[in-house]
């Protein structure tokens, strides 16, 4: 996946295995994860999108799904939270789902880059 456009990429990989070729969860997800790779080009805020969760409507099991995968993956970070805010890797944060760590989650590789202009900063520096 190229950019968090086709984020949605993992739930619907995960919906044909599921529903389509009825394999288990964990089989699906382990497919999932190893064929999907993710990469981004820049790690700027702005670029990273988030959708807002009425998915509901034009994609009810997507959601279903995106949610089922937020919860499993939470709770393998749980143990490091110790604040009210999402983890850092949660997919859903209060009414959006960010679709670039849907992607990260259910990539075997991520990479990004970023390329900055004269009015970047180095954090380096």
């Amino acid at each position: 996946m190229n950019d968090t456009h086709p984020a949605i990429a993992v739930a619907e990989l995960m919906r044909l295995l599921i529903d389509e070729n009825e394999m288990d969860w964990d089989t699906a997800w382990r497919a999932t994860t190893q064929t999907l790779s993710y990469t981004n080009h820049t790690l700027m805020p702005e670029a990273l999108e988030s959708g807002p969760l009425p998915l509901r409507r034009p994609a009810p099991r997507h959601l279903e799904i995106i949610e089922e995968i937020n919860r499993r993956t939470s709770k393998t970070s749980a143990p490091h939270r110790r604040r009210r805010s999402p983890a850092p890797l949660s997919i859903i944060d209060g009414s959006y789902v960010r679709m670039a760590h849907l992607a990260t989650l259910g990539s075997h590789a991520s990479t990004a880059w970023l390329r900055c202009t004269p009015n970047c900063s180095n954090p380096a520096s």
